[in-house]
């Protein structure tokens, strides 16, 4: 828990900087991160992202996502939350999942979170990865993110792992390829 702790606080530190909000020494990529944790950690991880995000001693501006929560947001636009559960019991599960996945797609999710005029300092969080999947995938919503937030630095909190090349998410599902972000700390 310690070095996980030193971890955070130096993504505390390292989100402030300017290098950071201008997204230099990406090699011209966009300025995407990710900040990878054991899943066993989302509670520490969540407390501390509760904390940053009241912070008022930070040096830059914080905008979070919270995937799931965009999710049902987007539900509740459809005005099928409520009747989620009916069509699970009469339909199925599978049926529902691929209606969601339907009508929650990449373009839903950048509706909801797209927002202007971005300005400097402005730094995207993208939490809840876990608790949205498997109606989001994270390696596409940001692939989809990228014309919409290429001026602005996008930090995702990620349960799982990233080697450069492939998201893992818990550790343990099939890993998918992305290669535009950066694993940070």
């Amino acid at each position: 828990m310690s070095n996980l702790m030193e971890r955070l606080d130096s993504l505390r530190a390292l989100i402030q900087e300017p290098e950071f909000l201008e997204g230099k020494g990406l090699s011209n990529e966009v300025n995407i991160r990710i900040f990878c944790y054991d899943p066993k950690e989302e509670m520490a991880v969540r407390h501390f992202t509760e904390k940053l995000m009241t912070d008022q001693s930070l040096n830059c501006h914080l905008i979070e996502y919270n995937l799931y929560r965009v999710f049902l947001s987007i539900c509740d636009d459809k005005r099928i939350t409520d009747r989620v559960a009916q069509q699970e019991e009469k339909k199925g599960k599978q049926f529902v999942l691929d209606q969601m996945k339907r009508m929650a797609n990449n373009t839903a999710f950048i509706n909801k979170m797209q927002y202007e005029p971005h300005e400097p300092g402005d730094v995207i969080l993208i939490t809840g990865v876990g608790e949205a999947f498997p109606f989001i995938r994270v390696h596409a919503l940001l692939d989809a993110m990228q014309p919409y937030f290429s001026d602005v630095p996008v930090l995702v909190m990620y349960p799982g792992t990233f080697d450069g090349r492939y998201v893992k998410l818990f550790d343990k599902l099939t890993p998918n390829p992305y290669y535009r972000a950066f694993n940070v700390i």
